[in-house]
């Protein structure tokens, strides 16, 4: 949040430069039009002839040769009209040339055929950098004590939104309001505090910046800063609904698609959770808002149920009393009497049960109950005699001599032949 307060500092500084810079450049191009008017007399008696005022200039332009300003500077009159022709080392030289042919007695008008010289001048680059840098330099000492004296107040800025928070907080605990709602007036709060701080900040800074103006500049650049920031004022929205009307709160455990997990912060852009494994996951405010969230713990019990099958040699209704009795004898379980165990279906290898009952709403609640439910009912089975089939196949064949079986009178006649022949073989010997 404190960048972006800054952000919208800086934009209001470059803002209110830029009105200078074209305020600036509105005057110079009205002087340039000023000075390039014709004039509003013209005198007709005693005019300097023209050969005096090409020397007078020549001499003139001759010294700033000799500075390095011009080079090769002509100078060409007629009827007090005059052109100049050559080049200049910078811009500020060149109007410099015309401004000096303009202010010459009995000259009407100045035709400045002058360029610009493209040569790379070292020398003259430096210095024009070394007073650039003198500039800015200058201007910084100038302007520290009002610089000193806006990061005092941003530093007053911060102090008065943690006594606000701290005030805010105080107030609300006795008021018994949700957890959320109170984040939410805390961070609205520190939010108008920074804005305004930041306003008087850099009215501090910049004289010639008032709160009117920068307003105006903030309300037409906020549609700019909408577009760049789309997702940023998106999710923004988002966390104070979440924080306003939202059904889950600090503490709760929720799920959103792959995501489970408990809620540690919910901040105006996004929310923290705490994953099951330990993790922590940024969730941007509009993922939150715009996907569907089961909320686990919005009730103080949820329901667990699991599948229980019994061999198909057992009694049914003996089964369902002794699983029953086992789960109702569990001390994770919830609501005794509510214990619900229903035949279900005739499985492959069993009768299935589905068992039913409440638990603590957290996931290591129910994790937990399932252990001790799941343990319970196979204790109370396995005392009672009723068998927990695993899945086992019973595979009858038509003619099992096709598949390298022998049947039984295939097998008996298969032995007598042998024993016949054993004895023919002892007779033989004999």
């Amino acid at each position: 949040m404190i960048r972006c307060m800054f952000f919208v500092a800086i934009t209001l500084c470059i803002a209110d430069g830029s009105i200078r810079v074209s305020a600036q450049e509105t005057a110079e191009s009205e002087s340039v039009e000023d000075a390039n008017a014709p004039a509003e007399t013209v005198a007709v008696q005693n005019i300097s002839d023209d050969e005096a005022i090409r020397d007078r200039l020549t001499k003139i332009f001759e010294s700033a040769k000799e500075a390095g300003w011009l080079s090769d500077a002509e100078v060409e009159l007629q009827s007090g009209i005059v052109t100049i022709r050559g080049q200049a080392d910078t811009e500020e030289h060149r109007q410099w040339a015309e401004n000096v042919a303009r202010k010459t007695e009995d000259v009407v008008a100045v035709i400045n055929e002058m360029s610009i010289n493209s040569a790379v001048d070292l020398a003259s680059t430096r210095e024009v950098v070394t007073k650039s840098l003198d500039s800015l330099w200058t201007d910084f000492l100038v302007r520290s004590p009002l610089l000193v004296a806006a990061l005092f107040v941003v530093l007053l800025t911060t102090l008065l939104s943690k006594l606000a928070s701290w005030v805010i907080h105080r107030l609300l605990d006795n008021r018994g309001m949700r957890t959320s709602l109170k984040d939410l007036v805390n961070q609205l709060s520190s939010i108008a505090i920074w804005i305004v701080g930041l306003l008087i900040a850099t009215v501090v800074a910049f004289p010639g910046m008032t709160p009117s103006k920068a307003l105006t500049v903030l309300g037409l650049g906020s549609v700019a800063i909408g577009f760049a920031f789309k997702d940023i004022f998106e999710n923004f929205f988002a966390g104070i609904l979440i924080l306003w009307r939202y059904p889950f709160d600090r503490g709760d455990f929720i799920t959103c698609g792959d995501l489970t997990g408990e809620v540690k912060q919910i901040t105006i852009r996004n929310t923290l959770i705490r994953k099951l494994d330990g993790e922590l996951a940024v969730v941007p405010n509009a993922s939150l808002f715009k996907n569907n969230v089961d909320v686990l713990t919005s009730q103080p019990q949820r329901r667990v149920r699991i599948i229980c099958g019994i061999a198909y040699d057992e009694d049914v209704d003996q089964s369902r009393d002794v699983i029953k009795h086992a789960v109702q004898s569990c001390e994770t379980v919830q609501g005794k009497r509510t214990v619900e165990v229903f035949a279900k279906e005739f499985a492959n290898s069993s009768v299935n049960f589905e068992v039913a009952w409440w638990a603590g709403s957290k996931p290591l609640d129910i994790r937990r109950s399932r252990d001790e439910v799941v343990a319970a009912i196979k204790r109370d089975l396995d005392a009672a005699g009723i068998e927990i089939p695993f899945p086992y196949r019973t595979l009858t064949f038509k003619n099992p001599e096709h598949l390298g079986f022998q049947s039984p009178a295939s097998a008996s006649q298969s032995d007598r032949s042998d024993e016949n022949r054993s004895t023919r073989t002892e007779e033989s010997e004999s």
